[in-house]
């Protein structure tokens, strides 16, 4: 039998969708595992299944009671409460009460003063004891019904989440982070406990980070969640966009392409100049020339500082 199925089911949010498409069948008797990192809507999925958060999309269909165990921050114990506290309000909500034996040998007609208190709490301690031990999932070694929620161990916390929820005889019953703070010995010890509660004919729905062996469940992974169609198409449009203005670069430097064809003149007049420098490079030698000249020049002012540049005289005619 069918304890609870999900035909399309999805969740989104302002920043996208949590989970998209999901089909599930879960069994009586059958345990699953919804594995996911953090952050993947495995929460969100299992409470969704439980109808204990709203769905975008798709249905959820329940076909036997389902009861919440551990979920943090959702359904967990009470910090100060007791263990034994926990069950009997629990079985108080129920309809049902826990009598002490001697509580009860009192009821039939006996005086109640002539029932010592250590005995009335022994016979407290064993009616909660009954009550775990009726739950089905062999773990009575694990609660101390005098221990406070507070001082609860990871694995202790799950193993009560799981025997109040298996008390009010449910056909479907869900669990979170089943392997959250426990060690490798305690997983394998939890991953037992759900085998003996789904062979009492309960479908199991579990999330974890890992499923290790030997244990087998019926795993659903989520990965990242799905992408937004219309969210896609948007960013695929403005990459488009952001992309134009760089495709129409090279059409804007065009003109400075052009410009070699602007400096053409510059380059004509260059060549104008040419032949000015070539006429400056003939009259080089006649610099030189003149060059050569100059130390003349200078030797004969020279000889006449000295006196022995030749005079010429003039006849003079009678």
């Amino acid at each position: 039998m069918v304890a609870v199925e999900a035909r399309g089911l999805g969740l989104r949010t302002r920043r996208g969708w949590v989970f998209r498409g999901v089909d599930l069948a879960i069994r009586a008797g059958e345990v699953h595992a919804i594995v996911g990192p953090p952050g993947s809507g495995r929460t969100s999925l299992l409470l969704a299944l439980a109808d204990r958060f709203p769905i975008t999309e798709g249905e959820v269909r329940h076909h036997a009671p389902a009861a919440l165990g551990q979920v943090a921050g959702v359904h967990e114990p009470d910090p100060e409460l007791t263990v034994a506290e926990h069950i009997t309000e629990r079985l108080l909500l129920l309809g049902r009460r826990v009598v002490p034996a001697a509580s009860a040998t009192a009821a039939r007609g006996r005086p109640r003063f002539g029932i010592l208190p250590w005995r009335r709490r022994t016979g407290q301690r064993d009616a909660v004891m009954a009550a775990i031990e009726s739950a089905g999932l062999g773990a009575e070694n694990l609660l101390d019904p005098a221990r406070r929620g507070r001082d609860l161990t990871p694995v202790q916390r799950q193993v009560l989440g799981l025997t109040l929820a298996a008390l009010s005889g449910p056909g479907l019953i869900l669990a979170d982070d089943v392997d959250a703070g426990t060690s490798s010995t305690e997983r394998a010890l939890l991953w037992t406990i759900l085998d003996r509660v789904a062979s009492q004919g309960i479908a199991v729905v579990v999330t974890t980070r890992e499923v290790e062996p030997p244990s087998t469940p019926i795993i659903h992974r989520l990965g990242e969640p799905p992408a937004d169609p219309a969210g896609q198409a948007s960013a695929e449009e403005e990459t488009a966009a952001e992309q134009a203005p760089a495709e129409q670069a090279p059409a804007e430097q065009a003109p400075a392409e052009q410009a070699p064809a602007e400096q053409a003149p510059a380059e004509e007049e260059t060549a104008e100049q040419a032949p000015a420098e070539e006429e400056t490079a003939e009259q080089a030698p006649a610099e030189e020339e003149t060059a050569e000249q100059a130390p003349a020049e200078e030797e004969t002012a020279e000889q006449a500082a000295a006196g022995t540049v030749p005079t010429h005289h003039a006849e003079v005619t009678r």
